[in-house]
Order: C-alpha cells, then sequence, then structure tokens
C-alpha cells in the first residue's frame, strides 16, 4: 500500500511539473510571437529569425526550442492574426444596430486591422503559398468562420422578411471574398483613403442586399432596426422569432416562410406603389403567417 501511495502521489507530482512546464511554454510563445509582431511592424513583411531572437533578448538557437522552425513561427502568427481580427469583426457583426451600421461597422473593422498589421497580412498570404501551409489552413478556418458569421447575420434578415434564407450562406462567402480581394488591391494600391474604400465595398454589400428585399416588394430603410428585433433573438419580442419557432415545430422551414412572402408580396408592393408604406405589406405577412400557425 505504500508503495502504491508512493507512485501515486509521485505520478501527481510528474503531472504538476509537466502543467507547468505547458504553461511556461505557452506563456513563452506569446513572448516570442509579440516580439515577432513588432519585428514586422519594424522591419517589414519579411520576417528575419535573427532579428526576432534579438528583439525577444534571446539567441536564436533559443528560439528553436519553442517553434522548430520559420513555418512554425508563422503559423503562430496567423493564428495571432485571427485572434486579433475576430476580436474587431465579430463584436461588430453581431452587434444590434440597424444594418446598414452593421455592414459599415463589419467593413470598417476588417479594413482597420489590415490597415494597421499590413505586414503581418503580406507574410502569412505569401508563405501560405509557399512554404507554410498550415498558415493557409489557418486562413481558410478564418474564411469559412467569417463566412458562417456572416451567413448567419444574413438569414436573421431573410428570415425576418418572411423569405428563403437559402441565399445567405453563398452570399456570405461572396461577400468574404469581395473584402478580401478588395483588401489586397487598397493594400497595394493605397490610390484612396481607407474611409473611402470602407464606403465603396459597404455600398456594393449594400446595394446587394437592399435591392433583394426591393424585388421581393420589400422597401427597407437602412437606418431602422430589423421589425420586431431579430428573429429568434433571446429577450426580444419579435414576430419573425416566434414564426421561426412555430414553423420549426410544425415542420415547415424556410421554404414554408418563403411561399407565405411570395403569397402576400403583391398587397406589399400594391402598397409600396400607392404610397401607404412598406411596413403594411410586412403587417400583412406577418397576419398571414398568424393564421397559417
Amino acid at each position: 500500500m505504500r508503495d502504491m501511495s508512493r507512485s501515486v502521489k509521485g505520478g501527481d507530482a510528474a503531472d504538476a511539473r509537466r502543467d507547468r512546464w505547458g504553461a511556461h511554454r505557452a506563456q513563452r510563445r506569446r513572448q516570442f510571437v509579440d516580439a515577432a509582431m513588432r519585428v514586422l511592424e519594424s522591419h517589414g513583411p519579411d520576417l528575419v529569425m535573427d532579428a526576432v531572437a534579438a528583439e525577444a533578448g534571446v539567441t536564436k538557437p533559443v528560439l528553436y526550442r519553442y517553434f522548430s522552425d520559420k513555418a512554425e513561427l508563422v503559423e503562430a502568427l496567423a493564428e495571432r492574426g485571427s485572434e486579433i481580427l475576430r476580436d474587431r469583426l465579430i463584436p461588430a457583426i453581431n452587434a444590434g444596430t440597424p444594418i446598414l451600421a452593421r455592414v459599415r461597422n463589419a467593413v470598417a473593422a476588417y479594413f482597420a486591422v489590415i490597415d494597421e498589421h499590413p505586414n503581418l497580412y503580406w507574410l502569412i498570404a505569401r508563405r501560405a503559398r509557399t512554404d507554410a501551409p498550415a498558415a493557409g489552413e489557418q486562413i481558410q478556418r478564418d474564411k469559412e468562420f467569417l463566412a458562417a458569421t456572416l451567413a448567419a447575420v444574413i438569414s436573421d434578415y431573410l428570415w425576418a422578411f418572411g423569405m428563403d434564407a437559402g441565399a445567405a450562406e453563398p452570399w456570405a462567402y461572396g461577400i468574404t471574398g469581395l473584402m478580401q480581394s478588395v483588401g489586397e488591391w487598397w493594400l497595394q494600391r493605397r490610390s484612396m483613403s481607407r474611409d473611402h474604400v470602407v464606403a465603396y465595398v459597404t455600398q456594393l454589400i449594400w446595394a446587394a442586399l437592399a435591392g433583394t428585399l426591393r424585388d421581393a416588394g420589400i422597401p427597407v430603410d437602412p437606418d431602422e432596426p430589423l421589425p420586431g428585433g431579430r428573429p429568434g433573438q433571446p429577450g426580444q419580442p419579435g414576430d419573425a422569432g416566434e414564426q421561426d419557432e412555430g414553423s420549426r415545430r410544425n415542420g415547415a422551414g424556410g421554404h414554408r416562410r418563403a411561399a407565405g412572402h411570395r403569397a402576400t408580396g403583391g398587397r406589399g408592393r400594391a402598397s409600396g406603389r400607392n404610397g401607404t408604406g412598406g411596413q403594411d405589406g410586412i403587417d400583412a405577412r406577418r397576419r398571414t403567417d398568424g393564421r397559417a400557425r
């Protein structure tokens, strides 16, 4: 029994040492990534390991104890870039502001990040295409995460107006690609201010969304919140959110909501033409959906 007790205590001590070493290693890696970020700011996108070691106050062999090679450090920098981007983008995307403000704030957040860290962006983008495939995988994960977040928001808006949300995902990926492509063009050219490029990209995205709703006979005020709040958002009243829950219980799904909209969309368009405003059409759709439930 005494031997077993010693064995258990010895195992606990070994686990504690491993935990302490793991925490120390993670802390040191963060410090080296901080140093690499400072080197990128001052030296440009061609990361030099000697400069990183000097900035961190260690020799290069010490640096290589924590990163097996340059590609591994670039991968850690890609993860840091993801953290920065998400910390700025997600609050902007998920804010409960009117739709145009959400679009503008999200676009502004993206361009602010690449403007503040251009050398980090180019390091990750260029190395991902050559000798740091893990960094490329991180970029792809970022795209998918951003697109999924945008798709959820777009779905909210389409559902709120009784439209089929099936287009939300391809639309979200298209917006993600648009922002990345325009962002790279702008970083290379700098032919206009950041405020101007943000305004242009915002206009493109808003025009697509507003045009889709307008074609369905739904005029939208870009400076007004969704009617009744975002669908399904806890703690907020909203016919759209209740409709979604009722549709799920009845197995109706998004296509039935779309059919309901099409059945009443003519009345919405007519009210718009007669000058009574788009809200009458939205109210009519809600009454129709209520009878369907």
